[in-house]
């Protein structure tokens, strides 16, 4: 008769039927199995492709909220009156709550139903997204216009003009709040990985039976002891208390951050996540004040040439790393040309830019007529309010007023042209000639620029992300095995606290010094209504410009690392042991007798 086997190897031979039944049973409440035989079919919520297509799709809406979000700054900015700064600081929001969590869903995520964990996390971030649209229908309605009594239709170019910002968060709520229903369909683990942890589970329970009294008593120890597993953080995490899981990552954690290609590789991906975080934010209004383009139109560009040349830069790398089996050095070296070529592209975009046009009593340019940067006495009986924002502008010498008031002007006059009405003002005391005057701030002198400032930028964030997939294998490379997982969670971390959390409101501020008038409201200072064109242009890409340096500088750094470790390996290959040495000597002197002997 065969030995009796306990009840650990009857579960590890279990049949195929009865594996079937308890996979069918495990999901079901109370854990009874149901007599219907269509219960045992597999279903469409055990594919783990299935899956993927549905957290693919949960993604995509979920980027749908924040970049939209961004694409909506200016807007948002105009009819609420907020500073850059302000507005910085909001798109900052969105990252708290992610940098908040992420350390407890990492712990937590692996002894609860996580399926049922991410669907219950997007349909918060859908009340988020709807969350965002309630100033729209608890404010008061948006007026842009105090100076006349009759409504005036505007057009999108019009500085003042508002759109349906609103409409689009709930769109996207409503995408993340359908992508999140599957998930609630789930079960808790896949048919396949449940028979994995399974085996895995006895595993661990046949190495921890005590085997003799002479044999070392390491298994009683807890897994944070055990010196094969105490710095293996990824593996014990599932199996570690509270206080235990305190104890170890910070030990995990210095040891990570102390490796010097770890650290200068998560610094040069902060730069460049500080320099596209501050684009994604601030890159439409820029477009908007240096070119004169509407919103909409700016973010078109953005849709059509900078995100898909971005993920083009980022697939080539991934591409080049994989063909030509690129190790660390040559990886470094990617990186360093992908960041140089990068920095170089964005040079031209200090010159491709106008000055601002003259805003008669704010700006006053060289060479212009004398008088203009005051408000002359043309204008004094018609006592205009100072808080009204109402632009005009005199095509002929491209001079620009506040509002009509301020031009002077007493009758308005609406030409109906096809498709839209042109609104002109006539015998203006302030205008050469006493006018007309149209409606609308005058249009930049530099609009034929935007395409190929649009196209450098471009390419140039083609060639950052060519870095992505290189840098990040200099990491997994990089690091000790055991800490490879931990090491990627701390990187995205790094790169949220020191680069999307701040750099948006860096930029904002640095936008915010180049205001030249500010509207107010309520006596406080509002939206920026001017900006000094040539110090927004430098101020904004300078600021790229920068962290676009920072990223070349530790890509710089450590290729230098990489070239003096391989000259380290390659004398240490080079050089001969001793220890081997003495060896042979004594392999030789052994034989010499018994040469002799025969």
């Amino acid at each position: 008769m065969a030995p009796r086997i306990g009840p650990m190897g009857e579960e590890l031979q279990m049949p195929d039927k009865d594996a079937k039944a308890m996979m069918g049973t495990e999901d079901t409440p109370g854990g009874k199995a149901s007599p219907n035989p269509q219960n045992l079919r597999p279903s469409v919520f055990h594919s783990i492709k299935f899956f993927v297509l549905c957290h693919s799709l949960l993604q995509l809406a979920q980027l749908m909220i924040s970049g939209y979000l961004k694409s909506s700054i200016s807007t948002v900015e105009k009819r609420f009156g907020l500073s850059s700064q302000t507005s910085g600081l909001l798109a900052a929001f969105n990252e708290v709550g992610n940098t908040a969590l992420i350390v407890f869903v990492s712990y937590f995520g692996s002894r609860v139903h996580r399926p049922r964990l991410i669907g219950c996390g997007a349909i918060l971030a859908a009340l988020a997204g709807i969350l965002m649209t309630v100033p729209h229908f608890i404010s008061e309605p948006y007026r842009y216009d105090h100076t006349s009594p009759g409504g005036i239709n505007l057009t999108s170019k019009d500085p003042r003009w508002v759109g349906a910002w609103w409409l689009g968060f709930l769109i996207s709520a409503g995408a993340v709040a359908l992508a999140a229903i599957p998930y609630f369909f789930f079960p808790k683990e896949m048919p396949k990985e449940k028979q994995e942890l399974r085996f895995r589970r006895k595993g661990l329970e046949v190495s921890d039976l005590p085997v003799s009294k002479g044999e070392d008593s390491s298994s009683e120890q807890s897994p944070a002891d055990s010196p094969e597993k105490k710095d293996n953080l990824a593996q014990i995490a599932p199996d570690l208390t509270v206080i235990q899981f305190i104890k170890v990552f910070p030990r995990v954690l210095l040891r990570t951050l102390r490796h010097p290609i770890f650290l200068l590789v998560v610094l040069s991906q902060v730069c460049m996540s500080s320099m596209a975080a501050g684009m994604a934010t601030f890159l439409p209004k820029f477009l908007e004040r240096q070119f004169s383009i509407t919103a909409s139109y700016a973010n078109l560009l953005i849709g059509c040439l900078t995100i898909p040349l971005a993920i083009v830069g980022i697939v080539v790398g991934g591409i080049l790393v994989k063909r030509l089996r690129l190790g660390p050095l040559h990886c470094g070296t990617l990186c360093l040309l992908g960041a140089l070529c990068c920095l170089i592209l964005s040079t031209p975009l200090f010159f491709m830019g106008c000055s601002s046009h003259q805003v008669a009593g704010i700006s006053h340019q060289p060479g212009a007529q004398p008088g203009l940067e005051l408000f002359p006495g043309c204008m004094e009986s018609c006592s205009c309010p100072s808080d009204d924002f109402n632009p005009v502008c005199d095509s002929s010498t491209r001079v620009e007023y506040i509002t009509p008031c301020h031009a002077g002007c007493t009758s308005r006059v609406v030409q109906e042209v096809p498709d839209k009405s042109q609104v002109l003002y006539n015998n203006c005391s302030c205008v050469a000639g006493g006018g007309p005057v149209s409606a609308g701030s005058c249009d930049s002198a530099c609009s034929h620029l935007v395409l190929p400032f649009m196209i450098l930028v471009s390419l140039g964030a083609a060639l950052a992300s060519v870095t992505h997939t290189p840098s990040f294998m200099l990491i997994l490379r990089g690091v000790k095995k055991e800490d490879k997982t931990l090491a990627v969670g701390i990187q995205f971390m790094l790169m949220r606290v020191l680069a999307w959390m701040p750099s948006p409101v860096i930029h904002g501020s640095a936008i915010d010094t180049t205001c030249v008038y500010w509207a107010q409201s309520c006596g406080r200072r509002a939206v920026c209504r001017y900006y000094d064109h040539d110090l927004l242009r430098n101020r904004f890409i300078g600021l790229q410009f920068f962290f676009k340096t920072g990223s070349l500088a530790c890509f710089a750094l450590i290729l230098a690392i990489l070239r003096q470790q391989d000259k380290e390996e390659r004398t240490k290959a080079t050089k001969p042991n001793p220890g081997l040495q003495q060896q042979l000597l004594a392999s030789e002197a052994k034989k010499e007798p018994e040469e002799s002997r025969v």
